[in-house]
């Protein structure tokens, strides 16, 4: 039976929509399609950024370690300044791993490997800090660094840290990128956990030998020729002592600086003073007393005393000395 021509018309109008339907279906696919291939993409070139920053973040952890390790284990042949810069060179690293884990927590990545990463580096910088604290004190060093949180065990929190990263650095193997990221050295924790400083403590190099001396005594007014000990000054009113100390060791030492004038005639009057100062790792300090009041023709003995150690090897920590004041020009 033939169709009329409005059934014809109808006919190519529903076969024009059919086919309008298909493309626009198409289209939308094709764009689903596109992004999600570009999400793909874009999760890709993040878990690699991420993986190539915290490699090199955790390749900078396990050289530390390395290096820590070896001091603690071969640095009883340092010296105790060396010692002290060897850690202290250590600590100063310390900072740029909690920066540069912090900037990696942007943006968000799956099953949260970044956050997980910074929090376990804050824990590991906390816990080398702690222990090189304990290092350089255990070897009675000045040691000025501080730790934002004291660790009571930093080689057990250093391990078990380790631990937990094995399982987190996992987390980018399946995702987009395939990134494998480094695992933590424990090789001081570990060293510390069987042996602690025991190497660096029994060391006779690094050994704490507290020592002290009189470096220098001066006197104004300027004496006179006179023989080794005797001070022969002009007919002043008032005489002005300086003394140098000096710290020997490296460690911070308490000094006291004791003087004593006894009169030896009629002319003079008796006279003490204490004077103490905190001396630095092989460092000097000059004390300067009171002015002594003199008369002329005195004659008194001056004893100058340091206390805090031991005199250092060739130096002195008690000197004294005959003080003669010369006639007056009256007399």
């Amino acid at each position: 039976m033939a169709r009329t021509r409005a059934q014809r018309r109808r006919h190519t109008l529903l076969i024009a929509f059919a086919v309008l339907a298909t493309l626009l279906i198409l289209a939308f696919a094709r764009d689903v399609s596109r992004a999600a291939h570009g999400a793909t993409t874009a999760r890709r070139s993040e878990n690699r950024s991420f993986g190539a920053l915290a490699n090199s973040l955790l390749t900078n952890e396990n050289n530390f370690d390395g290096r820590l390790e070896r001091l603690l284990s071969a640095g009883g042949a340092l010296r105790r300044p060396v010692m002290q810069a060897r850690l202290d060179q250590l600590y100063d690293e310390l900072p740029g791993w909690a920066t540069a884990a912090d900037e990696l927590r942007r943006p968000k990545l799956a099953h949260d490997v970044n956050d997980a990463l910074a929090e376990i580096t804050l824990e590991r910088v906390a816990a080398y800090e702690t222990l090189l604290g304990d290092v350089a004190r255990a070897l009675k060093l000045p040691w000025t660094g501080q730790s934002a949180r004291i660790i009571a065990d930093p080689a057990l929190s250093l391990l078990a840290t380790s631990r937990l990263w094995n399982v987190d650095r996992y987390s980018l193997a399946k995702e987009p990128g395939g990134v494998h990221l480094d695992a933590t050295s424990v090789v001081s924790a570990s060293y510390y956990r069987a042996s602690g400083a025991s190497v660096l403590t029994s060391s006779p190099s690094l050994r704490l030998v507290r020592a002290i001396g009189i470096a220098a005594v001066r006197v104004y007014p300027a004496p006179l020729p006179a023989p080794v000990g005797e001070w022969l000054l002009p007919p002043v009113t008032s005489v002005q002592l300086g003394v140098s100390v000096v710290n020997v060791s490296y460690d911070v030492q308490p000094v006291t600086l004791i003087i004593q004038v006894t009169p030896l005639n009629a002319r003079g009057n008796a006279f003490s003073q204490r004077m103490s100062a905190t001396l630095g790792p092989l460092g000097a300090y000059a004390f300067v007393p009171q002015l002594l009041t003199t008369a002329a023709s005195e004659r008194a003995r001056v004893v100058l005393r340091v206390v805090g150690a031991r005199a250092a090897r060739g130096m002195v920590s008690i000197e004294a000395f005959r003080l003669e004041m010369s006639p007056s020009g009256n007399a």
